[in-house]
């Protein structure tokens, strides 16, 4: 059985489409299984929602979309804010962003970004980068603002790469890291550090609850 998908232990009824994975069975597989450990640690193991791994955001959103149209579970959005949320929720930030509706019958509760993008979670848990990445992992050369969430994109991703260059296993790679690296955080040091991804956590403990 692939990693993300319905148990037979367990009601399922939240649909959980997630922006990653790309166009390729392999990444998509690897994009369910990391999250899927990740929602296991944060005190979600038996009543998990079922992850649907859409590749590019766009797609994400149009699978939510047709979802929420069609009565599908519960549908819930997992994509990338691609930048600071200035916005006072997230589909007014991806309306401002991408020109995105909020579905006909859908709330903000349903809806949920990773901000600046699912990377900045990494920085709250370096040790899991460490241990990843071994010896001769920089540190120090990840950005050292307070608030994770108001480091720049391109701050975070330009990071990650030089901190990870002369590693065993080469620069951050979003394809061959990613899911593995989320897989291995500590959802608790993430949620204390990301206050998007609490509220995102808290709306799955509490819809399952």
């Amino acid at each position: 059985m692939d990693p993300g998908r319905d148990r037979g232990d367990a009601l399922v009824s939240i649909r959980l489409y997630v922006e990653g994975g790309g166009d390729s069975k392999k990444l998509k597989i690897a994009c369910r299984k990391g999250f899927s450990q990740f929602l296991e640690k944060a005190g979600l193991a038996g009543r998990m929602p079922r992850i649907v791994a859409c590749g590019g955001r766009e797609n994400a959103y149009e699978s939510f979309k047709t979802a929420q149209g069609t009565g599908d579970g519960q549908p819930m959005l997992l994509v990338d804010a691609e930048g600071p949320v200035l916005a006072a929720g997230p589909w007014q930030h991806l309306g401002a962003r991408d020109g995105w509706n909020c579905p006909g019958g859908s709330t903000d509760h349903q809806c949920h970004l990773m901000v600046q993008v699912m990377e900045s979670w990494f920085l709250a848990d370096r040790n899991a980068l460490t241990s990843f990445y071994g010896g001769r992992f920089k540190e120090n050369a990840l950005p050292g603002h307070r608030n994770i969430e108001q480091v720049p994109k391109q701050d975070v991703l330009r990071g990650l790469e030089d901190a990870t260059r002369r590693t065993r296993k080469g620069p951050y790679s979003k394809g061959a890291h990613s899911f593995d690296l989320l897989g291995s955080l500590d959802p608790g040091r993430v949620e204390g550090a990301v206050a998007y991804a609490k509220r995102f956590l808290d709306a799955l403990r509490n819809a399952s609850a």
